[in-house]
């Protein structure tokens, strides 16, 4: 039973889903996570954090974020949004 409740290894979590398409999108536009932290008004510290998966990030920030990019939060919540590129940009 134990067994079956574990995610597996490719199975990735929400946090992770939105920190990679975070990246994507940032790197899309062509912006440092220096310069998504100075618009959101987060520490790039964090914004590093967040892409990666280890930062459990609010809702709340997750749309500032979003809004910082000019993307909408569903589009960095969707785990087909950047199926197609996967790998070019990470």
């Amino acid at each position: 039973m134990l067994a079956a409740m574990k995610k597996s290894k490719t199975q990735l979590s929400m946090r992770e889903i939105f920190g990679q398409n975070l990246r994507r999108a940032r790197r899309l536009k062509d912006i440092s996570q220096e310069e998504l932290a100075l618009r959101s008004e987060l520490s790039r510290t964090y914004v590093s954090e967040v892409e990666r998966g280890i930062r459990n990030v609010s809702i709340d920030n997750m749309d500032i974020l979003s809004h910082a990019l000019g993307i909408s939060l569903s589009e960095l919540v969707n785990p087909e949004m950047f199926a197609a590129i996967q790998g070019h940009l990470d």
